[in-house]
């Protein structure tokens, strides 16, 4: 399996003083299982960019392919897709609207045509996969504090059993405790169903401690596609377009400069950590 993105453009307001080129010429590709980052400042294109990888926004120019098939086919059954590719939106509160979680959770299956105890085996299944409590199944999921709603939303995507799934921005607004339960759960929802995952964040800590391919995006174009260690040794490109690398980068780059034998581009703590201790253990 894989998504195609192919010379992909998308243009607002066409042919008017307002136009806008949201993306230019993209080209990627998602395979299976891969955990990809997708980074870049406000108004880079992320947000446009997954809209178009389950169909919701039509392209201006290029296709996007999913298994070989065009989405933008004409004959092309989007609905099949969109239970394929899965996106999680930034506020949940955009894709919850049922009168109870549990309700919620059956729609997307429901919608596929299953039978009714299949559908409701699916929905227990996501929630227990997302952490949420029985006592919060038969609540209105607007009762719900944030991480609690966004684990419903992902419940929602999840009772489709999809091959893709797409985060956008999943710990936002989260405190510290909310926002490691959030990755402690997409670790454990990746290794036990090897799904593809793109996750769109603002938090370089967050894409170094987790994925393992990053794009950039940057006035609507690729900027870079690599590692993350790739991708954050280049600190002043990044800075260049207002992005960032991770904090503990910068500091172990200050302890480089200042004649300590460590690598200088380690992106996490961890990294850090070990890099000091073998420092120390010298």
């Amino acid at each position: 399996m894989s998504i195609i993105i192919d010379h992909l453009c998308q243009v607002y307001e066409p042919g008017t003083s307002m136009e806008v080129v949201a993306l230019n010429d993209i080209c990627l590709q998602i395979t299976d299982g891969e955990f990809i980052g997708l980074i870049g400042h406000t108004g880079s294109g992320k947000s446009t960019l997954i809209q178009h990888l389950n169909g919701i926004l039509k392209p201006y120019s290029g296709s996007v392919y999913f298994d070989g098939a065009d989405i933008f086919d004409e004959d092309y059954d989007l609905k099949k897709l969109r239970s394929q590719v899965g996106l999680v939106f930034q506020y949940p509160e955009h894709q919850l609207f049922e009168e109870t979680v549990f309700k919620d959770v059956c729609f997307g299956p429901k919608n596929m045509g299953l039978s009714q105890k299949e559908v409701e085996m699916r929905a227990y299944q996501a929630l227990k996969m997302v952490g949420l409590e029985d006592e919060y199944f038969y609540q209105s999921p607007f009762d719900l504090s944030g991480g609690q709603k966004r684990r419903v939303a992902i419940a929602g995507v999840l009772a489709m059993k999809p091959r893709v799934m797409i985060l956008d921005e999943p710990t936002a607004g989260l405190d510290p405790k909310g926002r490691d339960e959030m990755f402690a759960l997409i670790t454990k929802l990746r290794r036990e169903s090897n799904m593809s995952i793109v996750l769109v964040s603002h938090s370089m800590e967050d894409v170094a401690a987790y994925v393992e391919r990053i794009v950039v995006m940057n006035q609507g174009k690729v900027m870079m596609d690599g590692s993350p260690h790739e991708v954050f040794s280049h600190v002043e490109q990044l800075e260049a377009v207002g992005l960032m690398a991770p904090q503990i980068t910068y500091v172990m780059k200050r302890l480089k400069e200042e004649g300590l034998p460590v690598l200088g581009s380690e992106m996490t703590v961890a990294e850090a950590a070990e890099s000091i201790l073998k420092l120390l253990n010298r």
